[in-house]
C-alpha cells in the first residue's frame, strides 16, 4: 500500500489527466448517500482495528450505524455487527471481546413484534461480542440505559453508568401520583457506577431467554442484575468512565443529568476505589473535562478542554481546545502543548506515554507529538487529521485522514515517527473519486476594522481562476469551529455538492472561529453576530473587488450559529439575492432560556438577558428584521433543545408580514443536529439548492 503522500500526489495527477470535463459532477443521490467514520479504535497489542461506520438507511427511515473488524494478519475489513444501531466499541485489554453499545432488541424476534414504538425495547445497552466468533450478546437484560462503558485493567469486568433505577414498587407509586406529568429539575436522578464479571455476563450470554420471557423483578428492589456490583453513586450523569492501569482506581467525568449546561461545575472528574465507595472529586473549574486517559504508569491523567468548552484557567471563557495532565494524589495539572498557536482536537498515549494530538491551524490539521510546552509535527500532509488511537502495547496506531476531495479514511501506522507510511485500512465513498473534482484555495482579507481573516474558496470543478463567478456565501456553526482541508458531505456541509452545482462556494472563518489564537476567538465578546458579520461582509466585499464574485449574483446560507450569522446578515444589507437558514435564532432573550448551553450564551453576551438587556437587542435580527428583502428558505427541528424551532416560526411569521418570499421545513423528531431520518437532510439540501437556484440563476 502506498503512503498518504504518494496516494494524494498519485489523485492529483489522475485528476490533472483525466480533466473535471471528463468525469461527471457527483449527484444530489450519490452526495447524501456518503457514509461516515464515526469512531475508531485499535487493538491493545495493535494486531487489528474496530471501525463504526454510520450509513443512511433510506428504507427504514434511519441512519444505520454497524461495526466493522481489520485484522492485521490478512489486511481484510470485514463487517462485525448488523443491527445498524451500534456504537462506542471497546476492545477487552486481552483483545478477546469487543464491548459497544447498542438499542438493538436483547431477544430474537423482538423487533418485530409489535409496530408500536411504545412496546419495544429500545434500551441502550452494554453488548459483547467475541473476535473469536459467535453472535454478540447483552451484558445484561434489565432496562438499563446505558451511559459510558470501560473494561477493568484485567478484563475480567465490565464498568458502565446508568441513572439510578427504581424498584418496581417506587416506580408504581410514581406514576400513581404523577400519570405522565413531568416534574421539571425535581424527577431527575443521578447516575450510579456498575461493575458486572465478564463471566457472569457470558453465562448469561450463552443462556439467553426466549422472545417473550419476562425479566425478574422485586417489589422493593431496583431492577439490576443479580451479579452486578455497585460501586459509588453520583449526583450527576456520568459521562466518561476511565479504570486506572493496574485497577486501583477508577477515573469518571461528570455532566448535567439534563444535558443542559446551567453550570460548568456539573462536569468535573471524580475518583473512586474500584472496590467501591464515596467518589472523590479532583478537579474544581470552569472547563468542561473530556477524553480521560491515564498515563501507562498510572501517575497521571491527561485530558482535554474542546474548542468552546470553556477554560480552566480562571472565569469561564471560551477558548481553543486545550490538553492537560493531572496528577490524582495532589490534584496539580498541567498544560500541554501550550505554545501551540492554534487549536488541539483528538489525542491518545503511546505505551512509553508520548502524547500524539491533532492540531488545528488554520486550514490544515496536523498530528503533533506533544510534550510539556513544546510540539512536534509528525504528521503533515496537506488536510486534516483525526480520531488517533494508539496501542496499549507497542507502537502501532491508527488516525483518519481526509482532504476537501478526499473523503476520510482509517490509516493504520506501525510507529508514529513512520506516520508517512501509513497505510489506509478503509476504502469507503469511493464514488467521489470517481466524479469531477472540484477546486479549492484558503482566502485572506481584512475586515472593517484591520483585522486579518482567512476562510476557503471552493470553486466549481475546472472554474478555479474564473473571474466573475455566482458566489455562495456559507457559513459554519459553533461558532467555535473552523472550515479548511477536510472532507465533508452530508445535510450540514454540502458546500462540494453547491460547487459541483456551479457555485463559488466562500467558507469564511470569521471572529470567533478555531485554529487562529485565543485573542482571535475572543473578539466576538460581547458583539457576538455583529463583530463576524463585518467580517464576512468585508470578505465579499474583497472577493467583489478582486472580481471573483460576481457582485448581482450572491446567495448566503448557514445552520446553528451559521444560521444566527444569516438571519442577521439579511437585516443588515440587500445584496444577497437568496438566503438559506437553519436552525437560527432570531434573538437571544428567549433562546438563552431554551438553549442546553445557556450558560454559553451568557457568556458570549455577557450577561443574561436582565444584566445586558441592550446587547441581547442590539445583537438580535428581530428588531431590525423590517429592514430584510431577501428570499429566505427556513429549516428546523421541532425537537431542537439547542435553538427551538420556535425561532424559525418566529422568523417565517415576520416575514409573512413583511411580504418577503419565504418558505419554511418543519423536520418532525429531529434535534439540532438532523441524525434521525436520512430523509430530512435529502429534502433540506435538495430544497436549499432548488431556492437558491432559483434567486440567483446560471
Amino acid at each position: 500500500m502506498k503512503s498518504i503522500c504518494t496516494e494524494l500526489f498519485l489523485f492529483a495527477l489522475t485528476c490533472i489527466v483525466a480533466t473535471a470535463q471528463s468525469k461527471p459532477p457527483i449527484s444530489l443521490d450519490e452526495f447524501m448517500n456518503a457514509s461516515e467514520i464515526a469512531e475508531a479504535g485499535i487493538a491493545p497489542d495493535g494486531s487489528a482495528a474496530v471501525v463504526a461506520v454510520s450509513a443512511p438507511d433510506w428504507q427504514q427511515n434511519r441512519f444505520n450505524t454497524n461495526l466493522w473488524l481489520w485484522k492485521k494478519a490478512d489486511n481484510t475489513l470485514i463487517p462485525l455487527t448488523h443491527s445498524g444501531h451500534d456504537s462506542s466499541p471497546e476492545f477487552s485489554p486481552d483483545g478477546r471481546y469487543i464491548a459497544f453499545l447498542s438499542d438493538r432488541p436483547v431477544a430474537a424476534g423482538e423487533e418485530s413484534r409489535s409496530d408500536d414504538k411504545d412496546d419495544k425495547d429500545e434500551t441502550n445497552r452494554v453488548w459483547l461480542i467475541s473476535l473469536s466468533g459467535g453472535e454478540a450478546f447483552p451484558l445484561y437484560r434489565e432496562k438499563l440505559e446505558a451511559h459510558a462503558l470501560a473494561w477493568s485493567a484485567n478484563s475480567t469486568s465490565i464498568y458502565f453508568s446508568v441513572t439510578q433505577p427504581l424498584s418496581k414498587q417506587q416506580e408504581e407509586a410514581r406514576k400513581a401520583e404523577w400519570k405522565d406529568v413531568i416534574r421539571w429539575r425535581e424527577q431527575e436522578r443521578g447516575d450510579i457506577l456498575v461493575e458486572i464479571p465478564l463471566t457472569a455476563a457470558v453465562a448469561a450470554g450463552n443462556a439467553a431467554p426466549g422472545p417473550h420471557q419476562e425479566e425478574k423483578s422485586t417489589e422493593d428492589k431496583p431492577p439490576l442484575p443479580p451479579e452486578a456490583k455497585v460501586l459509588t453513586h453520583s449526583g450527576f450523569e456520568i459521562a466518561e468512565i476511565v479504570p486506572s492501569p493496574k485497577d486501583q482506581e477508577i477515573a469518571f467525568e461528570t455532566g448535567p443529568i439534563s444535558h443542559r449546561l446551567e453550570n460548568p461545575a456539573d462536569s468535573e472528574i471524580y475518583l473512586v476505589s474500584s472496590r467501591g465507595g464515596e467518589a472523590r472529586q479532583i478537579t474544581h473549574n470552569q472547563g468542561l473535562e473530556t477524553h480521560l486517559t491515564w498515563s501507562p504508569d498510572g501517575r497521571e491523567i491527561y485530558f482535554s478542554i474542546g474548542p468552546g468548552a470553556g477554560s480552566i484557567e480562571g472565569p469561564y471563557r471560551d477558548v481553543q481546545g486545550r490538553l492537560y495532565a493531572i496528577a490524582p494524589p495532589s490534584g496539580a495539572v498541567t498544560r500541554l502543548g501550550s505554545e501551540f498557536e492554534g487549536s488541539w482536537q483528538d489525542f491518545s498515549v503511546t505505551s512509553d506515554n508520548k502524547l500524539l494530538a491533532c492540531g488545528m491551524l488554520g486550514t490544515e490539521t496536523h498530528l503533533y507529538r506533544v510534550d510539556k510546552t513544546k510540539y512536534e509535527a509528525i504528521g503533515n500532509d496537506p488536510g486534516t487529521y483525526g480520531r488517533v488511537h494508539a496501542a496499549r502495547e507497542g507502537y502501532a496506531l491508527i488516525f483518519t485522514h481526509s482532504t476537501i476531495n478526499s473523503p476520510a479514511q482509517v490509516y493504520f501506522g506501525d510507529m508514529p515517527a513512520e506516520i508517512s507510511a501509513a497505510k489506509p485500512i478503509t476504502a469507503y465513498n469511493s464514488v467521489f473519486g470517481e466524479r469531477a473534482q472540484v477546486e479549492w484555495e484558503p482566502y485572506r482579507w481584512k475586515s472593517s476594522d484591520g483585522t486579518p481573516v482567512e476562510g476557503v474558496l471552493i470553486y466549481p470543478p475546472g472554474k478555479k481562476g474564473t473571474k466573475g463567478l455566482r458566489t455562495l456565501v456559507l457559513i459554519h456553526g459553533g461558532p467555535e469551529d473552523a472550515d479548511g482541508n477536510r472532507f465533508g458531505a452530508d445535510w450540514y456541509d454540502w458546500a462540494t455538492l453547491a460547487a459541483a452545482k456551479g457555485w463559488l462556494v466562500f467558507r469564511p472563518n470569521y471572529r470567533g472561529s478555531t485554529g487562529y489564537g485565543d485573542e482571535f476567538m475572543l473578539k466576538i465578546v460581547p458583539h457576538i453576530v455583529s463583530a463576524p458579520g463585518h467580517d464576512i461582509l468585508s470578505g465579499v466585499d474583497a472577493l467583489v473587488r478582486d472580481s471573483i464574485a460576481d457582485p448581482d449574483r450572491l446567495a448566503i446560507g448557514g445552520y446553528s450559529y451559521g444560521g444566527y450569522m444569516t438571519n442577521w446578515l439579511i437585516t443588515q444589507t440587500t445584496r444577497f439575492k437568496a438566503a438559506v437558514t437553519g436552525a437560527g435564532a432570531v434573538e437571544h432573550a428567549a433562546n438563552w432560556g431554551n438553549d442546553d448551553l445557556t450558560w454559553d450564551d451568557a457568556w458570549y453576551l455577557s450577561g443574561t438577558p436582565w444584566e445586558k438587556p441592550e446587547i441581547y437587542q442590539s445583537e438580535a435580527a428581530l428588531f431590525q428584521i423590517n429592514k430584510i428583502a431577501t428570499p429566505a428558505h427556513i429549516v428546523g427541528g421541532n425537537a431542537d433543545n439547542r435553538v427551538s424551532y420556535l425561532e424559525q416560526v418566529l422568523l417565517e411569521r415576520a416575514l409573512e408580514k413583511l411580504n418577503v418570499p419565504h418558505a419554511l421545513l418543519v423536520f418532525p423528531g429531529e434535534n439540532h443536529p438532523l441524525d434521525k431520518n436520512p430523509w430530512h437532510g435529502y429534502i433540506k439540501v435538495r430544497e436549499e439548492l432548488k431556492w437558491i437556484d432559483k434567486y440567483v440563476p446560471q
